[in-house]
């Protein structure tokens, strides 16, 4: 990467990728799951024929143009189209209801929406009043009477072949570092949504320096599946067609792992919860063969002894562990695809725990750490510089510092300048040297590898004026197959205690053979049986804990927490604030003897 020229905007990325003469930069699958390669002569001329249809309907500089869809090539060009012609493009979650696209929309002037299917189309046209949108776009091929087919907008584009036009490539040529790249609206885990304000010059800076210690280049692939509304998946992408690799659209998260097995990845980039849920898995299917089970147990105790060597990139040399990985590990890799080199978990804190599960399996986790504010990177352990449980090395062009209670401050040229239209917002979350208040707490060690210990609005100050940090203690739980989320509570009590939401398929698995049977979930957690399984859990991690922190009861709830449901985030983080509301009765129960319980 290092020899690659830098950008200045990412229309200069978009040069690179037009330039490349790449006959599969880009692969996506029809409708019969065939994957399909377009080239980077075909990427050029569709993002002009969109940008020149936008321009056509009165667009400029500086408008805003919603994005609404899946990850799929569609989506790729619409970017490039909008931030081609100097527009704003603004991302938004599809999973979101109507009135909330509505909000967000109307929040940030766009005239035109871009849309993948009819249901999205309806969705968005039902509350279109509520917005000042004259255009809705849609992807597929259905045409509902007032959308615009995206096909339409390309219609003729492959045929111009490697033919450029010079008025357009002026046009690409004339955005500036300064100029507003994109409007990325938080997803509200502590509050209403805001957009934040990304420039061409913030995202170009991280992409120069992110990537640099990973010498990416045209042997690479990666599987583009987190949602391209969140900025850790644009970014990923962006630094992909920065080096020439290719990029598979999958459109819906069940279809990763047949993804996985065709496409083959060398690059894999997912939230934590990815991982846990990948060794969840993996665990359930080894529970359910006592030789499996035992293989398994004895695989990990070989690799624990050998996690340092794996963490460090290298190749253990033991006749122990090499039998382990063609049992054991090799098939947890084939998960992945069986080619991936290199393994980023980010959008969340990854549990040391899980580090040490996959590095005990053959496979190290390079964690990084970001904010959508900071276009996304702030530190990234690399094969050249990493330390497991940390956050990684800071980058090279950022300034950090720490506050008296410990929050993160950073300031440097991928840091926003502001939310769209929140002047009061803009005046907390920077201090008077312009650092931006990140709302994380963390340290650096001597080394200088930086460490994020939970979100400062998220610890939870017990009655004993004890700060518990909720993540660590959720990530724990986490591990176990039986957990799929875990909400600590607690905050302003004597003392902490869990939500937890089972996985229902490893302990309906479970209570079936263990002869339990129950008409409905509500039954099954219910059970005495299933209580003490879950006690035991607790009690298990409870062991690692500081006295203050352990949680002193818990309450198994009879649903999962998904992101349609309302409790998670599109990057699957716990929106606490819906938890706590919705399980308020159960929290108000555990909390009900408090004046005569003893706790912290």
């Amino acid at each position: 990467m290092t020899s690659i020229t830098p950008l200045s905007t990412i229309n200069d990325l978009f040069r690179r990728v037009s330039a490349a003469a790449n006959p599969r930069a880009v692969l996506w699958q029809n409708e019969f799951g065939q994957w399909q390669p377009l080239s980077s002569d075909q990427i050029y001329q569709r993002v002009r024929s969109v940008a020149e249809a936008f321009l056509g309907w009165g667009a400029q500089k500086g408008d805003r143009i919603a994005l609404i869809a899946e990850n799929r090539w569609e989506w790729a060009v619409t970017d490039f189209a909008a931030l081609a012609m100097g527009a704003v493009d603004v991302p938004i979650y599809p999973t979101l209801t109507g009135e909330q696209e509505a909000a967000l929309i109307a929040d940030a002037g766009c005239r035109i929406a871009v849309v993948s299917t009819r249901q999205q189309y309806d969705k968005l046209n039902a509350v279109r009043s509520q917005t000042q949108l004259e255009r809705i776009v849609m992807m597929d091929s259905a045409e509902p009477e007032g959308a615009i087919a995206f096909s339409s907008l390309i219609a003729g584009a492959d045929a111009r072949g490697s033919q450029h036009d010079p008025v357009f490539d002026a046009l690409v040529r004339a955005v500036e570092p300064k100029d507003l790249a994109t409007l990325i609206y938080t997803s509200g885990t502590t509050g209403e949504p805001k957009g934040v304000a990304l420039t061409h010059g913030n995202i170009a800076a991280n992409q120069n320096i992110a990537p640099q210690d990973f010498n990416f280049d045209a042997t690479d692939a990666c599987i583009s599946f987190l949602p391209l509304s969140h900025i850790t998946a644009r970014a990923l992408d962006y630094v992909m067609y920065h080096c020439g690799a290719q990029v598979a659209y999958c459109s819906k998260f069940d279809k990763l792992p047949e993804a996985m097995r065709e496409i083959r990845p060398t690059v894999f980039v997912g939230v934590p919860r990815v991982f846990e849920k990948i060794r969840q898995e993996v665990e359930r299917r080894a529970a359910q063969s006592p030789v499996k089970k035992r293989m398994l147990a004895w695989a990990v105790k070989v690799g624990a002894r050998h996690g340092d060597t794996v963490y460090d990139g290298r190749r253990p040399s033991s006749l122990q562990w090499k039998l382990a990985d063609k049992l054991v590990y090799s098939q947890v890799k084939q998960a992945f695809g069986g080619r991936v080199k290199v393994f980023v978990p980010g959008g969340a804190p990854l549990g040391i725990d899980t580090a040490r599960w996959f590095a005990s399996v053959g496979i190290a986790l390079w964690e990084g750490y970001g904010l959508t504010e900071t276009s996304p990177v702030i530190a990234l352990n690399t094969p050249l510089h990493h330390r497991m449980g940390a956050a990684g090395m800071p980058m090279s062009n950022l300034d950090l510092k720490l506050a008296e209670d410990g929050e993160l401050l950073v300031r440097g040229p991928s840091i926003f300048a502001g939310y769209w239209h929140k002047p009061e917002a803009n005046a907390e979350c920077f201090d008077e040297e312009g650092y931006f208040r990140t709302g994380d707490i963390g340290h650096l060690d001597a080394d200088g590898f930086l460490f994020i210990t939970d979100r400062k609005k998220e610890l939870l100050k017990t009655s004993g004026g004890k700060l518990v940090a909720p993540q660590p203690i959720e990530s724990k739980l986490a591990i176990s197959q039986l957990v799929a989320q875990a909400a600590v509570v607690g905050d302003k009590h004597k003392f902490v205690s869990v939500l937890i939401a089972p996985n229902f398929v490893a302990l309906e698995d479970w209570a079936r053979r263990h002869g339990i049977e129950a008409k409905s979930r509500t039954e099954l957690v219910a059970d005495s049986r299933v209580i003490a399984l879950y006690g035991e859990i607790v009690r298990g991690v409870n062991g690692s804990l500081a006295n203050f922190e352990t949680l002193k009861r818990f309450r198994v709830v009879a649903e999962e927490w998904t992101i349609d449901s309302g409790e998670l985030t599109p990057s699957m983080k716990l929106k606490r604030r819906v938890i706590t509301a919705r399980y308020a009765a159960a929290i108000s129960e555990i909390y009900a003897d408090e004046a005569t319980s003893h706790g912290e």
